[in-house]
C-alpha cells in the first residue's frame, strides 16, 4: 500500500521557527513531525510513502537519509506548491493500479490508529472515506455533514456552519478520484475535490484520539505539553 505525505507548505503561521526548517522537520518532544507520520505508516502496513517537498527540501532530503527502516520513500520537489489535490493528480503514474492509497496533511499531531481507516475504506465501499474529528471552532474547519456514515456535504471554513464534524485531513482514496481533479494550480482537496464526490465518500470518526494541527507557534507549545501525557499514558 502506498501513502502520500503532504509536507511542501511554507509553515507561514510557525515562522520564525520555517525560516529556517521545513515545517515537517519541526520537532515535537524531541521527534520530527517526518518521523511521528513515517511510523504511523509503518503500523499501518504502507510499503511506500511519497512526500512532496518545497521549503528547503535539501533538509528534508538529509533528514531521510539518515533514517533506518520504515516504508520506502520517494520525494517529489515541487518549484511551484501545486496544492493538496494538485500533488495528487501529478502523481497519478505513481499510484496508479493501487487498490487504495493513503493521504494525510504532515502538519497535524494525532495517535490515531491508520488502520481503522484501512479497514473502514476496505469495508465501506466507497471511493474516498476520511477522517473527522468534533471540532469547537467549526469556522475555522473543513465541515463535514454526514448521514450513516456517508458523506452528504461539505462546507469549507464556513461562516454559518451546519455541524461540528470537521476534516482531519487523513484520508483513504481509490486511484480513479485523481481522475476529478481539475487541470490547472493549485487545486486543494478541500476545496477542488471533496464536493464532488458527496455521496461517494464515507466518513470515519477519529474518536478519543489525539488530534492537533500544530500550525502555530501556541499549537507547537501545546503539542508539546499533551503529546508527552498521550505517549506516558
Amino acid at each position: 500500500m502506498k501513502a502520500v505525505l503532504l509536507a511542501a507548505g511554507l509553515g507561514t503561521r510557525l515562522r520564525p521557527l520555517t525560516d529556517h526548517v521545513p515545517k515537517c522537520l519541526v520537532p515535537v518532544r524531541g521527534k520530527a513531525l517526518l518521523d511521528i507520520w513515517l511510523d504511523s505508516f509503518t503500523s499501518a502496513g504502507v510499503d511506500e510513502v511519497l512526500i512532496n517537498l518545497h521549503h528547503f527540501p535539501d533538509l528534508v532530503r538529509g533528514h531521510l537519509a539518515s533514517r533506518h527502516g520504515g516504508p520506502r520513500v520517494v520525494t517529489a520537489y515541487e518549484p511551484t506548491l501545486l496544492g493538496s489535490a494538485g500533488t495528487l493528480r501529478a502523481q497519478r503514474d505513481w499510484l496508479a493500479g493501487e487498490e487504495m492509497f493513503l493521504v494525510v496533511n504532515g502538519d497535524n499531531l494525532t495517535d490515531f490508529d491508520l488502520r481503522d481507516l484501512v479497514d473502514a475504506h476496505r469495508s465501506g465501499g466507497a471511493v474516498a472515506t476520511l477522517s473527522v474529528f468534533r471540532t469547537p471552532r467549526p469556522r475555522e474547519c473543513g465541515i463535514v455533514e454526514v448521514v450513516d456514515g456517508w458523506v452528504t456535504g461539505f462546507q469549507e471554513k464556513p461562516q454559518e456552519p451546519r455541524g461540528d464534524l470537521a476534516n482531519a485531513g487523513l484520508y483513504a482514496f481509490v486511484p480513479d478520484v485523481i481522475d476529478r481533479v481539475r487541470p490547472g494550480v493549485p487545486r486543494d482537496i478541500g476545496f477542488d475535490l471533496l464536493p464532488g464526490l458527496v455521496g461517494e465518500a464515507r466518513a470515519v470518526d477519529i474518536g478519543d484520539a489525539y488530534f492537533l494541527d500544530v500550525g502555530t507557534p501556541e499549537a507547537l507549545v501545546r503539542a508539546t505539553r499533551e503529546w508527552g501525557a498521550v505517549e506516558l499514558g
